[in-house]
């Protein structure tokens, strides 16, 4: 069976792997299972992919990491999961990421604190989330980069991140803290404190003037958990800041998750206009 990837290439899928992984969710995170129909699997032919640790405040991170087995350095991209983890879903994302000409490493911000794949608890998703303190998020990443960016296939001149709900608000933390990130796209990541919120650490919109790199932010108009009056405000922000090379995108029909095509919220609208203006974006900004 073939499946048009989000990066407009096909791809060949088993129709035995594909209901097997609907029926079992195998690999993906078990607090959304069963796994949805459209679940895209993505080959790893062309590509070499591997599970490795890298050196962390502490100890040592697990990490995906691909990139092309065609020679030279490729420019790099640091992958920022959800609150679910390291799971099938974003491994999937590296390998397109890998496709689409990148040095990708997605890591295991919370193997400190456990495995938030494999519960279905939410409320022990959010202890183990919890626990990733911004501080963390920032030298998590900065590590990832770092290893990256000393491999002999990494072009590490060249860097971006991209992220994913929870991975979406490091991805705008990241612009304000990293030098050597030269763009970030952020997918529905929160922007700022929840009204119920009793969380200290700031958010993007109280982050602005530290700002650094260009973000493309990613959201959707029936997001419930990030009001559209959010996504104005941090527009409005960034406006009054003079911050000039930001963009934010609104899909009307389009929730919250639109791109986790493994998920019921899926939009692949949305999510193929996505992945399409990310890679424009990366190659805008040298990425």
């Amino acid at each position: 069976m073939a499946m048009l990837r989000p990066d407009g290439e096909m791809q060949d899928v088993s129709m035995t792997r594909r209901l097997a992984l609907g029926a079992m969710g195998v690999g993906f995170a078990a607090a959304l299972r069963p796994v949805a129909a459209s679940t895209i699997l993505t080959s790893s032919e062309g590509l070499e992919t591997a599970h490795i640790k890298f050196p962390v405040a502490g100890g040592e991170s697990p990490a995906y990491v691909v990139h092309p087995k065609a020679a030279g350095k490729h420019p790099c991209i640091l992958l920022v999961s959800e609150i679910f983890g390291l799971h099938e879903h974003i491994l999937d994302l590296a390998r397109r990421l890998g496709h689409a000409g990148y040095a990708a490493i997605a890591p295991d911000y919370f193997y400190r604190a456990g495995d938030p794949s494999k519960t279905t608890s939410m409320d022990e998703i959010r202890a183990i989330v919890g626990k990733e303190t911004l501080d963390l998020q920032l030298s998590d990443s900065d590590a990832a980069i770092a290893w990256l960016s000393k491999q002999s296939y990494a072009d590490g001149a060249r860097v971006g991140v991209t992220g994913y709900c929870w991975g979406g608000t490091v991805t705008w933390m990241m612009a304000t803290h990293s030098p050597p990130v030269r763009a970030g796209v952020a997918w529905y990541g929160r922007l700022k404190r929840a009204a119920n919120s009793t969380d200290p650490r700031p958010f993007p919109i109280d982050s602005i003037g530290a700002m650094k790199a260009p973000v493309l932010g990613l959201y959707g108009a029936l997001d419930k958990g990030i009001p559209m009056a959010d996504v104005e405000a941090m527009r409005a922000a960034l406006k009054a800041a003079k911050k000039k090379d930001y963009e934010i995108v609104i899909y009307e029909d389009a929730d919250h998750g639109f791109n986790a095509d493994y998920r019921p919220s899926y939009n692949e609208r949305a999510a193929k206009d996505g992945w399409a203006r990310m890679l424009a974006w990366f190659k805008k900004h040298g990425v």
